[in-house]
């Protein structure tokens, strides 16, 4: 397999983040500047600190751009085809957590997500897995809702139990 489809260089991956920081900044910026990011009579607007770190953040990106387009050793790897797979094993489930946990909630959400690593990654039991999962939601459930009286995010299991 050639370089170029089983590692990335590190030159690459700080043009990558440089580019994700500068729209993220981006964002940032605009929305500030929608709400408005100047001064009113009483003070700042809402946007006003917002912005200069979105202005920040952007000039920092920019510099990181500058410095990935100038490096030295672009032949470095900064990740193989295999470590990346790694870190894909663990973002995709923890991406697919915070995208069901609106509709199925918090609790059970992070139940699966604890019993799903048990089992891939840690190689338990199912049995075992689906247990320290559940036990995992319900200490959970009970140091946020009952002692903190902390309201988190609720699916429809929550709901049918009368929570």
């Amino acid at each position: 397999m050639s370089r170029r489809f089983s590692e990335i260089s590190t030159r690459a991956a700080e043009l990558g983040l440089a580019a994700l920081f500068a729209a993220v900044a981006g964002l940032a910026i605009a929305d500030s500047l929608r709400i408005g990011a100047g001064w009113s009579d009483d003070g700042p607007r809402s946007g006003y600190f917002p912005f200069w770190i979105g202005l920040i953040l952007l000039l920092a990106a920019l510099w990181q751009f500058a410095s990935a387009l100038g490096m030295r050793a672009r032949d470095r790897t900064f990740a193989t085809r295999e470590e990346l797979g790694r870190v894909a094993s663990v973002f995709i489930p923890a991406a697919v957590h915070v995208a069901v946990m609106p509709v199925i909630g918090l609790y059970v959400a992070s139940a699966l997500l604890v019993a799903w690593f048990m089992t891939r990654i840690g190689d338990f039991r199912i049995t075992i897995a689906a247990l320290s999962g559940i036990a995992t939601a319900v200490v959970a459930f009970i140091v946020f809702e009952i002692w903190f009286l902390v309201s988190l995010p609720k699916g429809p299991l929550e709901t049918w139990l009368g929570y």
